[in-house]
């Protein structure tokens, strides 16, 4: 057993994660079918991060109905047959001792994309691309202009959650994340930059939460409670007069009291001008206020890559785990590396234990 903080489990209700080092939500953009289908690169991509040792492998944003995929090349989850390609691909994560997570999401007037090595921007009608769905009628920068939801179609929101959440836990995935960050819908409402609604979903911060603590509470109803419920924020907007940290650390403990386990802080997104002050570990400080003011447990994400950056971050308690993106595109058998660098030592699958640092090699 290491002291290091980076590898030791986290209990998160009955479930045991086994380190804190975790996979962050990338979108691949290879449902090839424009049907949300998974299909072989999602299980190579999500089976090689788990065989690398991270603790908890999420999906990509994985859209709860049609309209609210960023792009036609987006994984779902609003039907059976998408459910039933991604439950092999759970089964191999489990295999190889990680936890399966899913993050549901909705686009919003982010939705119908096209991916950046296709050329990005909004996807033509004649091209499979769809009107999107917002708040209000305010185009993203750059994006056409969606069409402002009314009260049905945000109930329907709350269903398609709720719906997509018991596909989920029929699929086998042991963790749900619910996306309100970066932009998208649940974060297009709480923000006064995408929301201004003058009825009961806008205005005020209460009003402005609404529809994403109704969605905590459905998916809470939808998993019972032994399946965590993880909420993504965007921390602040980095603007002036938008969402801001203090906002964020006020609606977690709402979410919290609605049924949410976990909060992951990340930030921006929800217009295309922010001045971000990008930089290694500049998301963690949101993360950790987030954490001061509710007192339950985050995830820090953002430039987050080295062993001895990620184990202070855990260390000092001012996040509880890691996410980790690009740097695990790079190289899927980080956090064994990170292991072996903190003295830790990973489970390995057997055909590559030949290649395994040796336990003398293994700092003390």
């Amino acid at each position: 057993m290491t002291d290091a903080a980076l590898f030791q489990p986290v209990r998160i209700r009955d479930l045991t994660v086994p380190n804190r080092v975790w996979v962050s939500p990338m979108c691949q953009y290879s449902a090839e079918g424009r049907d949300g289908v998974a299909t072989d690169w999602h299980l190579v991509h999500l089976g090689a991060l788990a065989q690398g040792g991270a603790g908890l492998v999420m999906t990509e944003a994985t859209a709860v109905s049609p309209e609210g995929r960023i792009s036609s090349w987006d994984l779902g989850i609003w039907n059976d047959a998408q459910r039933d390609a991604l439950a092999p691909i759970v089964d191999f994560i489990h295999a190889r001792g990680a936890i399966a997570a899913v993050q549901l999401a909705h686009a919003g007037r982010k939705a119908s994309t096209y991916p950046e090595w296709r050329g990005r921007g909004s996807q033509a009608i004649e091209d499979g691309g769809w009107t999107t769905v917002g708040p209000s009628a305010i185009a993203f920068d750059g994006y056409a202009e969606p069409a402002a939801l009314d009260e049905a179609g945000i109930r329907k929101v709350v269903s398609d959650f709720a719906a997509a959440t018991h596909r989920a836990v029929d699929a086998g995935f042991d963790v749900v994340e619910l996306h309100a960050a970066h932009g998208y819908l649940l974060h297009q409402f709480l923000s006064p930059l995408a929301n201004r609604r003058t009825d009961a979903w806008g205005g005020s911060l209460e009003h402005r939460a609404r529809l994403l603590l109704d969605v905590v509470r459905a998916v809470r109803g939808a998993v019972g409670e032994s399946v965590p419920v993880l909420v993504r924020f965007s921390g602040t907007d980095w603007v002036e007069g938008g969402w801001t940290v203090e906002d964020t650390e006020t609606v977690a403990r709402w979410a919290a009291e609605a049924g949410a386990d976990w909060f992951d802080v990340s930030s921006g997104g929800v217009v295309a001008d922010a001045r971000i002050p990008v930089g290694p570990g500049y998301q963690v400080p949101l993360a950790t206020a987030v954490r001061t003011a509710t007192g339950l447990p985050v995830n820090a994400v953002g430039l987050i890559e080295t062993a001895e950056q990620a184990e202070a971050i855990v260390a000092s308690g001012r996040a509880d785990a890691v996410m980790l993106a690009r740097a695990l595109l790079r190289d899927p058998h980080l956090p064994q590396a990170w292991a072996a660098e903190l003295g830790a030592d990973l489970p390995w699958p057997v055909q590559y234990q030949r290649a395994k640092p040796h336990r003398s090699a293994i700092r003390a």
